[in-house]
């Protein structure tokens, strides 16, 4: 399958700093708290982390950026970022295009058969209205299950089921 072709992606830097960061949000990068009856949170956030982690370049141009900007060496609060750095929705339909037109830079491969998953792929959670809402990295694996980490509340290792209660989740193999 040409999509399993040699993949740049560094599955173990990006787990690494999912574990390192998962409980304890790296303070080099914004945070975005969730918020009650808001579609907030730092999920997205966290997961661009990782996947910057494991090799994935920034883009700044095209139709799909995937960006964050630190503007202050001593504070986060004048970063700026691309929305698909932060939405979940946007990050995944942006790995999603990337995949279908072998744009350069990070992609993601949509797979329905889970024993293909390795560590550093990504889970994504889909509501009913059909808008993705959460975004995970798998970290480790138990009987044969996915365990991922994420943001919005933050979790290390935790099984993917016990994540955000979801009408579908949609499984990326990621590749560079």
């Amino acid at each position: 399958m040409d999509s399993f072709r040699a993949n740049q992606y560094s599955r173990i830097n990006a787990v690494n700093y999912a574990i390192t960061y998962a409980l304890h949000p790296n303070p080099s990068f914004r945070y975005f708290p969730l918020i009650n009856n808001d579609t907030s949170g730092d999920c997205a956030n966290f997961i661009s982390q990782c996947l910057l982690a494991g090799g994935a370049p920034m883009t700044f141009n095209g139709s799909h950026p995937w960006w964050y900007k630190k503007n202050n060496i001593l504070s986060t609060k004048d970063d700026t970022w691309s929305v698909t750095w932060t939405v979940a929705h946007s990050l995944y339909w942006t790995l999603k295009v990337n995949q279908q037109s072998e744009a350069t830079g990070i992609k993601g491969l949509e797979i329905n058969d889970t024993s293909l998953l390795e560590l550093g792929d990504l889970i994504f959670f889909e509501g009913n209205d059909g808008n993705i809402f959460h975004s995970t990295i798998i970290t480790a694996f138990r009987d044969s299950q996915p365990l991922v980490s994420h943001h919005s509340f933050e979790a290390l290792n935790i099984y993917y089921k016990n994540s955000w209660p979801a009408k579908r989740v949609h499984y990326l193999k990621i590749s560079l």
